[in-house]
């Protein structure tokens, strides 16, 4: 089996606080404000990253933005390859979506595949008025055509490559990590 080895520390806590500080000036200034905008992190770093820019979407703005989890583990293309018993976790948006601008988070965009499934499960939820998209890291290599809408850094890699982002919600620390694949 094949092991992943650490290359390089690529974005520190600072690096990721300052992206998400510009994405959520860049979701205000797209959409003239907040109004009917809400938050939903795709789960699992997704929802910690979505936090923080409802939070940031407040502060700037002085106005609350709702937020909430989206688990897309039943939307997969690939459930049968994940697991023969996979562990769904609970989707939590206590308001409705529909008629809102729904700002979708998640922290890698590679294939579109993940992006894909959390559409197909937001359309499920309610009809909203538009979904954009809001990405910590754009690593390449779309199999769909999907783009974010707000982006924290395109970093290019190689398929050899793996991005790792670390967050304090869920790993005990905020980095973005570039490991690679090796025999």
């Amino acid at each position: 089996m094949e092991e992943l080895k650490e290359k390089k520390e690529l974005i520190d806590a600072d690096g990721i606080r300052r992206a998400l500080t510009r994405i959520s000036h860049e979701i205000i200034e797209k959409n003239e404000g907040l109004e009917d905008i809400v938050v939903i992190g795709i789960r699992t770093r997704g929802v910690p990253l979505a936090n923080r820019i409802s939070n940031k979407l407040a502060d700037i703005e002085g106005e609350e933005v709702l937020a909430g989890s989206l688990d897309i583990t039943l939307y997969r293309d690939d459930l049968t390859t994940v697991a023969n018993q996979p562990i769904v976790h609970k989707t939590e948006i206590p308001f409705d979506i529909t008629g809102k601008k729904v700002i979708l988070v998640d922290d890698v965009l590679y294939t579109g595949r993940t992006v894909r499934s959390a559409l197909d499960a937001l359309m499920d939820l309610g009809r909203p008025q538009n979904i954009q998209l809001a990405i910590l890291i754009d690593r390449g290599h779309r199999e769909l055509p999907i783009r974010a809408d707000f982006v924290g850094k395109n970093l290019p890699t190689s398929h050899q490559e793996v991005i790792d982002v670390n967050l304090k919600e869920t790993d005990g620390s905020d980095a973005v990590i570039l490991k690679e694949y090796c025999d």
